[in-house]
């Protein structure tokens, strides 16, 4: 199977070694920003933000007036992360305790009387900690005045479950609480970009928050263990269960996560495909009635594999494999899980090798944080891999566009992963010969430097996050495979998306930010390579000096080209040509802006083939400049019958 991205890293040590408060490279980033009253801590699973959350809260309730802290999950299990802590051990002024009585992320009903009268307890007495799910914080807000919360601590863990869209609970909830009350609120989150469209602040809202930005190639490239991680697609025809034991490696820990049972890829029946994957590993030996534990063994060698069925979804059942999961401490403890809808974020398994998810992710937040289950560091691995079994699309399914739409979101993912866990280049702008490049620098001429500090903000934290939402855009989607000239898509379709995810923006301003998108994207897609002391990036089929790279150069390259690359690797040629076909049916509509930077383009085409441009061309910018001259003769014959009328 073909690996996508493959990522090396150099094990420096440095994002899990600790400062003389024992605090780790992130944490101790996050408690610089410790006085800020909003602020959002952005870092990849198992860099540690439930402890930086500890640190955090401790100095806000010694230091800072702050009488009580509220820490939010979004699954009980997920409460176990916020556990007694002994932080002293590292010089640091005090202990994590919070008392059992009020760690409700226990079994039972979250908006239940019993759960919502023990956290309206808390707010009236003397207790500072309180673990809760989001859905108790929710039910419990109802039966409470916001002042309630001044002096107050809200930290929400795994912050993207919040959205800016009205008829998000959790979101109204925060918005009351920060236009209605004194407290402070720290959200952390391992992928901030959402799946969907629907923000999760407002621009307004978001402006009001510090951040704190720690990316994964900082976090991974920080490791003592862990030197790679490969991310691969790998395509089936029928049913998945029939293909999945050429994926699946029973020799590594692996997390096996099936479909929805509403997804296309889904049996419909769960348990019958959990059976099904578990006797293709091999024979039950037995069940342990204490742990719920399956024991396995494997048909090539009669090897015992422990495995964890998280699908079957009796409560009782459930529990048992839960609390054997929270004690393990062993690389021996378990072998697989099989899941569903658990064991994707805020769950903590450090040996685990493989994470294997079956069917199409339209989410990359749910990509990212699937991905990061096998990526923490631990001494039984040097390799993590996170592989995405999807059905190939065949052109006699009743609706290829969605199967082929799938597919390039899936491509798209990757490229963003790819993205996240490059290392990150800061762009200036050349202003002389003279003026050079600093080490981690690139110097690009014509580059606009930004003029506001919102800009900077976007560049220095969400730059990846706007990407994301550029690689999920319909149409950038139906661009990027050749049908529209490049500096179109970065000159037009681009800054469209940027003015939609950003309306506060100047026109100045989203320039500025559309210049930094291309460049960084340029950047991390090109092949860059040395000669002679010199840096050379490849930009289509030549390479050129980075020293002499300028802003109207990296416009006319498509700043996403390697997506189609990836596909010509990944894909046969018979999928290849039913993705073109499904494309070429769904034609993005001509505006004026598009035709004018067309134009010259099309004049010079006619100038050098003595031909003007078809529209039966193998050549995707050939049959939009084609499109050009029929939509220019139109709006010519639109305004000439102005004229006459």
């Amino acid at each position: 199977m073909l690996d996508i991205v493959k990522v090396e890293y150099n094990r420096t040590g440095n994002s899990i070694n600790t400062n003389t408060y024992g605090m780790r490279e992130m944490q101790e980033r996050a408690y610089e920003a410790r006085d800020a009253q909003y602020l959002l801590l952005k870092a990849p699973p198992a860099s540690g933000k439930s402890r930086a959350l500890m640190f955090l809260a401790l100095d806000k309730l010694e230091n800072q007036g702050i009488k009580k802290v509220i820490v939010a999950v979004p699954e009980r299990s997920i409460g176990s992360s916020f556990a007694q802590t002994d932080l002293r051990q590292h010089c640091f002024f005090s202990n994590w305790e919070p008392k059992d009585k009020y760690n409700l992320c226990t079994p039972g009903d979250e908006g239940g009387k019993g759960k919502v009268h023990a956290f309206h307890r808390f707010m009236e007495g003397d207790e500072r900690i309180l673990i809760c799910t989001h859905a108790t914080l929710r039910f419990a807000f109802e039966g409470l005045d916001e002042s309630k919360f001044n002096d107050t601590l809200l930290a929400i863990d795994e912050f993207h479950h919040v959205s800016a869209d009205a008829e998000n609970i959790l979101g109204d909830v925060l918005r009351m609480i920060m236009s209605k009350s004194t407290a402070h609120i720290i959200a952390m989150t391992g992928s901030y970009f959402r799946g969907d469209s629907i923000p999760v602040l407002t621009p307004e809202d978001e402006s009001k928050f510090t951040k704190v930005t720690y990316n994964y190639y900082e976090q991974l490239n920080g490791y003592t263990h862990l030197k790679s991680l490969g991310i691969g697609y790998h395509f089936y025809q029928g049913k998945y269960t029939s293909a999945i034991n050429e994926v699946l490696d029973t020799n590594k820990k692996t997390i096996i996560h099936i479909p929805s049972p509403n997804a296309g890829e889904s049996t419909k029946d769960k348990y019958a495909e959990v059976d099904f994957i578990i006797d293709s590993i091999g024979t039950l030996d037995h069940q342990d009635k204490e742990t719920g534990l399956l024991y396995v063994k494997r048909h090539e060698d009669g090897k015992i594999l422990k495995i964890a069925d998280l699908v079957y979804d009796v409560l009782s059942e459930r529990e048992k494999i839960s609390s054997y999961l929270r004690g393990m401490d062993s690389v021996e403890d378990m072998d697989i899980i099989i899941a569903l809808g658990m064991a994707k974020e805020g769950f903590d398994w450090p040996y685990c090798e493989h994470a294997l998810t079956v069917g199409y992710r339209g989410s990359l937040t749910e990509v990212i944080q699937i991905i990061g289950r096998c990526t923490r560091d631990s001494e039984n691995k040097v390799h993590a891999q996170f592989t995405n079994l999807i059905a190939q699309p065949e052109a006699i399914e009743d609706d290829v566009k969605v199967a082929t739409n799938n597919m390039l979101k899936a491509i798209t993912a990757s490229l963003l992963m790819e993205q996240v866990m490059a290392p990150n280049f800061k762009f200036k702008t050349k202003k002389s010969d003279d003026d050079k490049a600093k080490p981690g620098e690139l110097k690009i001429r014509g580059l606009k430097e930004p003029s506001t500090k919102r800009v900077k903000d976007i560049i220095e934290s969400d730059l990846n996050d706007l990407k994301a939402t550029i690689l999920q855009d319909d149409k950038m989607l139906k661009a990027m495979p050749g049908n529209v000239d490049a500096e179109v898509m970065n000159k037009v379709l681009i800054p469209k998306i940027i003015r939609v995810k950003y309306p506060e923006l100047s026109d100045r301003e989203v320039e500025e930010l559309r210049q930094h998108v291309v460049v960084d994207s340029v950047i991390k897609t090109g092949d860059i390579k040395e000669s002679g002391g010199k840096k050379f990036l490849r930009m289509g089929d030549k390479f050129v000096n980075i020293d002499e790279l300028r802003i109207d150069l990296i416009d006319t390259v498509n700043p996403f080209q390697k997506a189609f690359e990836i596909l010509s690797k990944s894909v046969t040629t018979r999928v290849l040509k039913v993705i073109q076909e499904a494309i070429e049916n769904t034609r993005i509509k001509m505006d004026y802006e598009e035709a004018k930077i067309l134009w010259p383009k099309i004049q010079a085409f006619i100038e050098t083939y003595k031909k003007h441009p078809s529209l039966e061309s193998h050549d995707g910018q050939e049959r939009r400049m084609a499109e050009c001259i029929i939509y220019l003769k139109s709006e010519k014959q639109k305004r000439m019958s102005n004229v006459q009328g």
